[in-house]
């Protein structure tokens, strides 16, 4: 690619504004926006009116254009205009990971086929270079496992919770006043959005391609005080985590709230910064933090990747291309708290062993071992009365191998 970027932008929201922003303040990459197309002609903009179009063919179909950044909202009209511009030979930077979640082998498959670059560092974990790292550093090592706070609108609520003592609504509010939350906050609260950012990381972790639907999430928004309580009794916080992990040859992989001891890198990750731990057979374990949302610090990923096309960076998806034989299973245990109500009680066979319990006239609460593919099948998952989050101390095995340890307890006694 010339060393000399022309940008076609879409959208001009808090990521395009982030980008223009840290473009103006940098040094050294000679990139230049052309046009910006938006959706709203009335907004008032910081930049001059000569920037800006309604017709989203000036700048697909621009010649003078090398370089299509989409930062939109919506993602099946954002994947269009991606496609497009991979079809018109274009390289293209992208943070929507909606869209490229859903759409990813098909991304994949247009990148071959018109030999056009797709960079989305910015779709996972804003200003941390987590896919490049897993690209470039982590090429060959047999990595383990990759997990962490991938969500920073919900790691601000939960830091208020803990910091502050203020409920999940208040905390909430403040979020969405600060522009951290979005008014309809279903995609943080509910997992959603990290969920997205995990199917991504699975592609560059393990070479496998995942359509978001496969993975497991489960947010924050059934947290009640009682959860807290019992958090701060045994020093944990809670913090909402995605993991994806080997065992076995396979991958489990999935989103929900975890118990986080004092001792974990990810205890003292707050408000908006994201924070990544992975695990690998030659460097062991190695930790990445920063802010995992806001304007600037997701326009500078943006602009790492336009940095990069500047001497033709491309995806090589080289986990994948070696034919990576892996898949992933819900066959595994994990230790879970469950929180119910005392007036509706569960199915207590759901456990392959249970380790602690309690209630009272009001709640009532299990710790203990289930099969991932029967909790995804079971009522838990649907009760707004209950809550799940994954104990502190949980490791991810086989379901096999927790009824073999729970047969030679029984043996025992």
């Amino acid at each position: 690619m010339s060393t000399k970027i022309k940008l076609g932008l879409f959208g001009f929201g808090c990521v395009g504004q982030g980008l223009y922003n840290v473009l103006n303040q940098t040094e050294g990459i000679k990139a230049e926006i052309v046009k910006i197309c938006i959706k709203n002609p009335n907004k008032k903009r910081s930049l001059s009116a000569d920037y800006f179009t309604l017709e989203k063919d000036e700048i697909l179909f621009n010649e003078d254009i090398n370089v299509v950044v989409e930062m939109i909202d919506d993602a099946e009209a954002a994947f269009q205009i991606v496609k497009t511009a991979l079809q018109n030979g274009k390289a293209v930077v992208s943070a929507n990971k909606k869209m490229i979640a859903d759409h990813f082998d098909e991304l994949y498959q247009l990148q071959k086929q018109y030999n056009a670059p797709l960079l989305y560092e910015a779709s996972a974990c804003a200003s941390i270079p987590i896919i490049r790292n897993l690209e470039e550093y982590y090429d060959n090592d047999l990595l383990g496992a990759v997990e962490g706070i991938f969500n920073g609108s919900t790691n601000y609520i939960l830091t208020k919770i803990f910091k502050d003592n203020i409920d999940f609504d208040t905390a909430l509010k403040q979020a969405q006043e600060i522009g951290f939350a979005e008014t309809d906050p279903t995609l943080d609260v509910e997992a959603y959005d990290p969920k997205y950012k995990l199917c991504i990381i699975l592609a560059h972790t393990f070479g496998l391609f995942v359509k978001p639907e496969e993975v497991f999430n489960y947010g924050i928004q059934n947290l009640s005080t009682f959860d807290i309580q019992y958090a701060n009794e045994k020093g944990y916080k809670i913090k909402l985590i995605a993991f994806c992990r080997k065992v076995d040859n396979k991958i489990v992989a999935g989103v929900l709230p975890r118990f986080i001891k004092p001792d974990n890198k990810l205890y003292n990750i707050e408000n908006e910064y994201n924070g990544i731990l992975v695990e690998s057979a030659f460097t062991e374990s190695q930790f990445f933090a920063g802010k995992g949302a806001g304007s600037n610090p997701t326009g500078s990923a943006v602009l790492s990747d336009i940095s990069a096309l500047t001497y033709s960076y491309k995806y090589e998806y080289k986990k994948h291309n070696r034919g990576a034989k892996v898949e992933l299973t819900d066959d595994f245990s994990i230790d879970l708290y469950v929180r119910y109500s005392t007036a509706n009680p569960i199915d207590t066979k759901l456990f392959t062993n249970i380790k602690e319990s309690y209630a009272n006239h009001e709640s009532a609460y299990i710790v203990g071992s289930i099969n991932f593919a029967a909790l995804r099948q079971s009522d838990l998952i649907k009760r707004k009365d209950i809550n799940l989050i994954v104990a502190a101390d949980t490791k991810f095995e086989k379901l096999q191998n927790s009824i073999q340890s729970l047969e030679e307890e029984t043996v025992a006694l």
